[in-house]
């Protein structure tokens, strides 16, 4: 199959080599990331500004000449897109202009760190796989829930045995799935749970500092909220030991809240005084 990968950790991130060279065994492997760390860009497309764009390589922390793991072959097909834009954009542009065709499937990862709970609004790497849903592709956002000594290899290998589950079996329209892989050695995950969102989130701090001419700027530090683990969902797998796997739907609209509007009897005769 024709798969599209691509991530927010940037064009030269280990997690996307890793990735790339997985897929790259099996299938016809497309490459369309930002140039740059993109972490925290959400859903956000560039209107106002063209996109530039230029190929490289994907590299991984060992820099362009790396061969890595699947030896030179691999390294002579990691040619990839760099855009100057979003994960979003990356999609957007990948599937209208840059292919040779649709792919089958869009794989967005894998991450540094996780995209548990609230973080699916912020998420560069979850953005771009609801970028896909919303272009009507099946489409996976992958993380690595943790942040230092990372293996990506297992993460890796799950993704592609998920993403030829998902061309093989079908995801139902606009939604999308959520994976995050605890960062542990691959002989200590217990298993794949499929899971809700968590109530996952941050406390939001900002370290005020002084740039060398003494202008005053904030920095974000946020740090996780200690809360409540509930049991069924993404943050309690991943705590647990366990593969998160969570269906994502794009409607989120809240219909029994509908219901209840539809009582307020809202009139634009009141608002107009009539």
């Amino acid at each position: 199959m024709l798969v599209l990968l691509t991530n927010d950790d940037g064009v030269h991130a280990e997690g996307l080599r890793v990735l790339h060279d997985e897929f790259a065994r099996a299938h016809e492997v497309y490459v369309v990331a930002p140039d740059r760390e993109r972490s925290g860009s959400s859903h956000a497309i560039t209107v106002f500004q063209p996109l530039m764009v230029h190929r490289t390589r994907v590299s991984g922390g060992g820099g362009e000449g790396e061969t890595g793991a699947a030896g030179p072959e691999a390294s002579r097909r990691r040619e990839a897109w760099a855009v100057v834009g979003t994960p979003a954009d990356c999609v957007k542009l990948a599937v209208a202009s840059l292919l040779p065709r649709r792919p089958d499937l869009v794989v967005s990862g894998i991450n540094r760190g996780p995209n548990l709970g609230t973080d699916v609004f912020y998420s560069g790497t979850v953005s771009a796989a609801i970028e896909a849903a919303i272009l009507g592709l099946p489409a996976v956002a992958v993380s690595l829930a943790g942040f230092k000594d990372l293996d990506y290899g297992f993460a890796a290998r799950f993704a592609r045995y998920l993403a030829e589950r998902v061309v093989s079996r079908g995801l139902p329209p606009a939604t999308l799935l959520n994976v995050n892989v605890p960062a542990v050695d691959a002989a200590r995950i217990k298993g794949v749970r499929i899971t809700g969102l968590s109530g996952h989130k941050w406390h939001d701090r900002f370290e005020e500092r002084a740039d060398p001419r003494g202008r005053t700027y904030f920095w974000l530090v946020g740090e996780p909220l200690e809360a409540e683990v509930e049991q069924g969902s993404d943050l309690d797998a991943v705590n647990s030991g366990y593969v998160s796997v969570t269906p994502v739907h794009l409607d989120l609209t809240d219909r029994p809240m509908m219901a209840e509007l539809e009582k307020w009897s809202l009139d634009l005769g009141e608002v107009e005084g009539r």
